[in-house]
C-alpha cells in the first residue's frame, strides 16, 4: 500500500480532479526474504544503534473523535484492547516470547529497536541480526520448528492426516516422538484470541449499525474457531459503519519459508465519510477495466466483484504484523479468493499515515533524486491517488491459474506476494491512464502521477530485502529503466521521467505479470526476480545519498487513547 500538502478538504477536491496513477507499494509490510539486497547489504553490526533508530521518524497517530457518537467513542478503547492481543500473538509468530529477550537488553535504544522490529532482526536491512549472539532469522519465523527442513515438511504433509500442516491457520510443532504435528491457531494462541474475542463482543453490544454489530460478533467467533469466511463476507456487506477494525491472522509475509502461514494483526479505524463517498464511484468501473487489460482474453476472463468499497480512514491503532517495521498506509482485503470473486474487496486508504509518509519521507527523497524541473509534479494528490489505484488494481487480473489446478497464490508460493504487489503497481498505472483517456479524472497533468510514482519507488525500495513491496518496486524500476521510461543524469544524480516510454513500459510489464500469474509460472517468476529484483550500482549509490541526508526510511507511531483528540 502506499503515498503523500494541503488542507483535508482541498486535498480531496484536488484528488478528484487530478489524474491518478498506481501506488509504488501497497501494503508496506515485511515480506519475502529471498528478495533483492538492500541499498547496502553489508551486515549492519557496525552501524550504531542511534543510526538504526534514525531510519524511523516518530509520528503522533491522532484522529478526530468529536464526530463520533458517545457509544462509538466507548467502542474505541475496547477495539484497541482487542488489537493489543493481536500484538502479543504476533510476537510469538515472529520471534517467540518477548519477555526474556527484552529483559536481557539494558540499552534503551536497542530495546526500542527490538520493539519496532518485534524481535532482534532489522526488517529494513534484510532481517540482519542486531543483538549480540543472535543468529539469522529462521525463514519460517515462529511457525515451524527451527530444525525442520522443507523435505521433512513435504513428506509429513503428504502422509495421511498431514494436510493440516499446510493450513494458513496452524503452527507446526514436534510431538514427544519428534514427529511434525499441526496445532490450530485457536489452540496455539488461545489466551490471546480469546481475550480479543471478548473485547469484540463487548464492542458489538455498543454498535448501533447492524452491519458492524454482525461483523464484530462473527469476527469474535472466527478468532476462536479459525473459520474466517463468514466474517469476511459480513465485513464486505457492512456499508454504513463509521468505526472499523481489521483483526486476525491475515497476511503471510512473515512466513518466508512457504509463504502460507498468516500472522495476527489489527487496525482500528475511523471512516471519513465525505472522502469515502467521493471515492466510491471507481469500483463500478472494474469490469470494464478488466476487459481492457493489455493481455490475451484468457488471462482476463474472470469478472471482478463490483460490491467492493473504496473508503478513506484515519487510523487509530496499529498492532502485530501491521505495526512491524515498515507501516501500512492502505489496505486491500479480504485475501480469500472465493470472497473476492463473490464480493470483491474493500480498499481502505489510511489518510493520516499516508500524509505522514509524504511529508516526512517522499518530499525529502524527491528533493534529492528527482530532476529539479520535474519536482513540481510531486504532490500529495498524486500520492494519495497512486496508493488508491494500487489497491483497486488488486481486484483486476486473474486469481486462479489457467490450468485449473488452483490459485495463483498456491502456484507461485513464496514468490506470490511480491509479484502481486508488482501487479497492483503497474495495473494501477494502467487504470489511471485508461480513466484519464475516458475523461473520468479531469484534465490535470498525468505527469504528476508518473513523477510521484518514480519518487515513490525510491522511497519503497529502501524497505529492503525483507519487504515484498521493496522487491516488487525494484523489479519495476529496472524493467522501466531498461525501456527508457526514465533517465538518470550522471552529473547531478537525478532522474527524469519520459512520459511516452513510461506508458509503453507500463503495458509491457502488465502483460508480463498477468501471464506469469495465469500460467502459474513459478520458474519464470524466480528468473524474473533474479534478473530484475536487484539494486544496481548507480541506484545503490543514490540510496546511500538519502542515508547521508538522514532522510528516514519509515515511521513509528506514538499511538493509543492518550494521543486521540
Amino acid at each position: 500500500m502506499t503515498r503523500f500538502s494541503m488542507s483535508r478538504r482541498a486535498a480531496l477536491i484536488a484528488v478528484l480532479l487530478t489524474p491518478l496513477a498506481s501506488a509504488c507499494s501497497g501494503d508496506e509490510r515485511p515480506g519475502d526474504s529471498n528478495s533483492a539486497p538492500t541499498a547496502d547489504s553489508t551486515p549492519t553490526a557496525t552501524a550504531s544503534m542511534h543510526d538504526k533508530l534514525g531510519k524511523y521518524t516518530t509520528v503522533r497517530l491522532t484522529a478526530e473523535l468529536s464526530t463520533l457518537t458517545e457509544r462509538e467513542r466507548q467502542m474505541i478503547p475496547l477495539l484497541i484492547d482487542a488489537a493489543r492481543s493481536m500484538d502479543r500473538a504476533f510476537w510469538q509468530e515472529a520471534y517467540g516470547s518477548p519477555e526474556k529477550l527484552l529483559n536481557s537488553i539494558h540499552d534503551a535504544e536497542t530495546r526500542k529497536f527490538v520493539e519496532i522490529n518485534y524481535g532482534p532482526w532489522d526488517r529494513l536491512d534484510g532481517n540482519a541480526p542486531f543483538v549480540e549472539d543472535v543468529g539469522p532469522k529462521p525463514k519460517g519465523a515462529g511457525f515451524y520448528p527451527a530444525d525442520m527442513d522443507t523435505a521433512e515438511f513435504a513428506a509429513a504433509a503428504k502422509a495421511p492426516g498431514g494436510e493440516l500442516l499446510r493450513s494458513q491457520y496452524t503452527v507446526v510443532r514436534r510431538d514427544t516422538a519428534g514427529k511434525l504435528v499441526a496445532v490450530r491457531y485457536r489452540d496455539a494462541f488461545a489466551k490471546h484470541v480469546g481475550a480479543a474475542a471478548e473485547k469484540l463482543r463487548e464492542a458489538a453490544k455498543l454498535a448501533a449499525d447492524p452491519g458492524l454489530k454482525r461483523y464484530l460478533e462473527l469476527r469474535a467467533e472466527a478468532l476462536i474457531t479459525d473459520d474466517y469466511r463468514a466474517s469476511d463476507l459480513a465485513w464486505m456487506d457492512m456499508k454504513n459503519n463509521t468505526i472499523d477494525v481489521v483483526i486476525g491472522p491475515i497476511e503471510s509475509y512473515e512466513d518466508q519459508l512457504f509463504g502460507v502461514k498468516t500472522s495476527h494483526e489489527a487496525f482500528v479505524l475511523i471512516k471519513d465519510r465525505e472522502w469515502s463517498q467521493r471515492l466510491a464511484r471507481y469500483t463500478s468501473m472494474l469490469p470494464e477495466l478488466q476487459r481492457g487489460l493489455p493481455v490475451p482474453a484468457q488471462y482476463k476472463a474472470e469478472t471482478p466483484g463490483t460490491d467492493s468499497d473504496l473508503n478513506a480512514y484515519d487510523a487509530v491503532y496499529f498492532a502485530g504484523d501491521a505495526n512491524a517495521g515498515s507501516k501500512t498506509i492502505a489496505i486491500n482485503l479480504p485475501n480469500d479468493e472465493e470472497v473476492q470473486l463473490r464480493k470483491g474487496t474493500r480498499r481502505l486508504q489510511l489518510k493520516n499515515a499516508m500524509r505522514a509518509k509524504f511529508d516526512k519521507i517522499l518530499v525529502p527523497v524527491a528533493e534529492v533524486l528527482i530532476a529539479p524541473e520535474q519536482r513540481k509534479h510531486v504532490s500529495f494528490d498524486a500520492f494519495f491517488s497512486n496508493v488508491m489505484f494500487h489497491e483497486v488494481a488488486h481486484g483486476l487480473g486473474i486469481k486462479k491459474t489457467l490450468d485449473g489446478k488452483g490459485t495463483v497464490r498456491d502456484a507461485l508460493k513464496e514468490q506470490a506476494s511480491s509479484l502481486e504487489e508488482g501487479k497492483a503497481d503497474v495495473l494501477g498505472f494502467y487504470m489511471v491512464t485508461r480513466l484519464h483517456a475516458k475523461g473520468e479524472l479531469g484534465t490535470a497533468d498525468l505527469m504528476d502521477n508518473y513523477v510521484t510514482f518514480l519518487a515513490g519507488i525510491f522511497r519503497s525500495v529502501r524497505f529492503g530485502a525483507s519487504s515484498a513491496h521493496g522487491r516488487a518496486n525494484m523489479a519495476a524500476f529496472n524493467f522501466f529503466q531498461d525501456r527508457g521510461a526514465f533517465t538518470r543524469d550522471d552529473a547531478s544524480g537525478t532522474y527524469r521521467v519520459d512520459f511516452d516510454k513510461m506508458t509503453a513500459a507500463m503495458n509491457a510489464l502488465s502483460e508480463q505479470i498477468l501471464r506469469f500469474q495465469g500460467d502459474g509460472d513459478y520458474a519464470g517468476v524466480v528468473k524474473f526476480n533474479g534478473e530484475l529484483g536487484v539494486i544496481r550500482p548507480a541506484l545503490k549509490a543514490d540510496l546511500r545519498r538519502l542515508e547521508s541526508a538522514r532522510i528516514p526510511v519509515d515511521i513509528v507511531f506514538e499511538q493509543g487513547m492518550n494521543v486521540l483528540r
